[in-house]
């Protein structure tokens, strides 16, 4: 326990009768990038919010550095930072005089606003007035006040919401270099699959209010066991051939599917085809993708 950042207790929100977060014990590690994954409207915000002392849970409890969030929320906040949904900034103020700002009211060391924008790679661009920022760059300036205070936790909401592709490769190698070059643990919510799966060491995949799976990111990878894709010129004939030597394929548009993907079965299954005069157009290895896992780990077929 002593080496969770955070842990939640049966964590519960209703309002009125629905339920958006539904006893969720999430537990994350300190030093880890934590990856909240889950559709929008799933209880990914609502929990942020109450992990923030934003809102209060109806029930459950929340442990933050190993204190309990309802007496120690002043002392706990105080080593975290965070930035939920989008970026609060002055539009007619530069980002230099954003992050001086909010220095001053902290009272925080001078020092630090160069820091910080050092770590976003902020600084060549710290005279310009922040409303003629891009959207990366605001998003970088938020992430740069949320990091003033040196925190010891970051959590961070959808970070790459609404960026080109390019902002996101930005956000997500700023994320990916804090807790090796700052020590920070890094809780990050997104309902992006992809960018979850190139950031997170630990990954808890939340579906209407319940968290359904939770390991790390590697435990994740592991369910995506790949499957054989066969391309041929006649899809029936050769899934009767196959079928007749005691396999079982499945025809999926008008290509056959096996779930055994080693070299010799490969060979195995091409020289069948061949002899039986199918024409094998292609033999591939094809692995699951993470939404593919996430529909099973559901058992849904709703898409992100």
């Amino acid at each position: 326990m002593k080496d969770l950042v955070i842990s939640t207790n049966n964590l519960t929100k209703k309002y009125k009768k629905n339920t958006s977060v539904d006893g969720i014990n999430l537990n994350m590690q300190r030093g880890e990038i934590y990856g909240f994954l889950g559709p929008n409207g799933a209880g990914k915000t609502t929990t942020i919010r109450m992990l923030l002392g934003l809102i209060k849970p109806t029930k459950g409890f929340i442990q933050i550095f190993g204190q309990d969030l309802k007496q120690n929320r002043i002392g706990i906040l105080q080593r975290v930072g965070s930035l939920v949904e989008s970026p609060s900034y002055y539009g007619n103020l530069t980002g230099f005089e954003n992050l001086e700002t909010v220095r001053r009211l902290r009272g925080l060391p001078e020092k630090r606003v160069h820091e910080v924008l050092e770590v976003v790679r902020l600084n060549k661009v710290s005279n310009r007035l922040a409303k003629e920022y891009s959207l990366g760059m605001k998003q970088r300036l938020g992430i740069a006040t949320a990091l003033l205070s040196n925190p010891d936790l970051l959590i961070l909401d959808e970070p790459t919401n609404g960026l080109d592709p390019a902002g996101i490769q930005e956000i997500r190698e700023l994320i990916k270099e804090l807790p090796k070059k700052q020590g920070m643990s890094v809780l990050i919510s997104s309902h992006l699959l992809s960018e979850i799966d190139q950031m997170a060491t630990q990954v808890g995949i939340i579906n209407e209010g319940k968290l359904i799976f939770q390991d790390s990111i590697e435990k994740l990878r592991q369910k995506r066991k790949p499957l054989l894709r066969i391309a041929v010129n006649n899809a029936h004939e050769a899934n009767s051939i196959l079928k007749s030597k005691g396999l079982t394929p499945k025809l999926h548009n008008e290509a056959l599917w096996i779930s055994q993907t080693e070299p010799e079965f490969v060979s195995e299954i091409n020289s069948i085809l061949v002899h039986s005069g199918v024409s094998v157009y292609r033999l591939e290895e094809v692995k699951k993708t993470l939404e593919d896992i996430f529909l099973d780990i559901t058992g849904k077929g709703a898409s992100l």
